[in-house]
């Protein structure tokens, strides 16, 4: 049979269809894209894009000349956010061109399957005709996805690239003053007439500028971890585990302190979560709460308790009885190279440089958390994680 409006057959068609056309791209995505089947569209919304974009291809294949895709500008936007998506997913612009490439292959091929369902034979100019159309229709698309992921991605390299330069001058900062010091001991003892009791003091003085050495890159690696693209171990734990473990590699420094550190099995939550940052997160408010204890208390203590916030979220609090934060410095301790004390002559032998709240602040955003503050001077500080309990769909 011979039609003429073989494009309004097969717009209508794939209209009728589209919810199986977009099946059928999906089950070829599994195969492409770095992510599990559950994250391909993670959420409902996202899900009910690919559906709505086929639809849309199917009106431009019948109106043309309404330029009925450039211009739907809400199309266009479940398009961009596609990109976003797939940006967020790590995928390349390869397996983002490819996916368009895929879809296009789909529609092409439900032209020819309808042809020969339907025992329709279109004249040749009107087959190239739709197939023409329907190329154009997924090519816009295409662009508009590809727009967005390529600025994501031209932002984040700019973004790394500043952090990078950041963290090269911080550690260059900051190892310029032991090292400069190491340099001067290593001199002193060079001396041949340097008396017994010198030598002493300048050999203390050079294994203390070691140790702050060792303690400073064992700070800055940690930094340098929280913007790291590596792939973190997501698994169900509990979250008094973890800080159980944290605090056994604090035992010494506590006792050493006459800390005691209480962990509630009972109101702590199980959560899916990067492990290591969990634990990461625990030992830096732990190793800061035992260092800022108050000498004057009998009894020094570290409570981490939980808090029930519903199916999705959890609440995690560390709380001490130490010497607390002034007001003033409350809005700043999450930044980098910041100590709260450090005008205390009396709290001189906290050694420290100001790194460790602002990489528990860079881990628990990591886990798509939150972190607040109280503290009152004299009694204690008490800081509160909010993480969602079944990791990022939760959050």
């Amino acid at each position: 049979m011979i039609l003429t409006d073989f494009a309004n057959l097969i717009a209508e068609r794939i209209r009728a269809e589209h919810r199986t056309l977009a099946a059928r791209w999906f089950e070829r995505l599994l195969d492409l894209l770095p992510v599990d089947a559950r994250d391909v569209f993670p959420t409902e919304s996202l899900l009910d894009h690919i559906p709505a974009l086929i639809l849309e291809i199917g009106t431009y294949l019948r109106e043309p000349e309404a330029g009925a895709i450039a211009a739907n500008t809400a199309i266009l936007d479940k398009a961009r956010e596609l990109g976003a998506l797939r940006h967020a997913q790590r995928a390349s612009l390869h397996q983002l061109l490819r996916e368009y490439q895929l879809l296009g292959g789909i529609l092409v091929a439900f032209v020819m399957e309808e042809m020969s369902r339907l025992g329709v034979t279109p004249p040749p100019s009107e087959t190239v005709l739709v197939v023409s159309r329907l190329h154009e229709a997924v090519n816009v698309l295409s662009q508009s996805t590809v727009e967005a992921f390529v600025a994501l991605y031209t932002d984040t390299i700019g973004r790394q690239s500043e952090r990078l330069e950041q963290f090269t001058r911080m550690a260059a900062h900051e190892w310029r003053q032991p090292l400069g010091a190491l340099q001067f001991g290593v001199t002193l003892l060079s001396e041949a007439n340097l008396d017994a009791a010198r030598t002493r003091r300048t050999l203390e003085a050079v294994d203390r500028n070691v140790k702050h050495l060792v303690t400073l890159t064992h700070k800055l690696e940690a930094v340098a971890r929280m913007h790291n693209a590596d792939n973190p171990v997501i698994q169900e734990v509990s979250a008094a585990t973890v800080a159980s473990e944290a605090a056994r590699q604090l035992r010494e420094m506590a006792e050493a302190r006459s800390v005691e550190i209480r962990i509630d099995d009972n109101t702590l939550p199980t959560l899916t979560v990067d492990v290591g940052r969990l634990e990461l997160t625990f030992v830096n408010l732990l190793s800061n709460a035992i260092k800022y204890s108050d000498d004057a208390k009998p009894a020094r203590v570290v409570d981490v308790t939980g808090e029930n916030e519903g199916e999705s979220w959890s609440r995690i609090l560390v709380r001490d009885n130490g010497i607390g934060i002034p007001p003033e410095a409350l809005t700043s301790i999450f930044q980098r190279f910041t100590r709260a004390h450090s005008l205390r002559e009396e709290l001189s032998h906290v050694t420290g440089i100001g790194l460790g709240l602002s990489i528990v602040e860079d881990c628990v955003r990591a886990m798509h958390g939150h972190i607040d503050v109280q503290s009152t001077e004299g009694l204690g500080t008490t800081f509160t994680l909010r993480l969602p309990t079944k990791g990022v769909e939760s959050a």
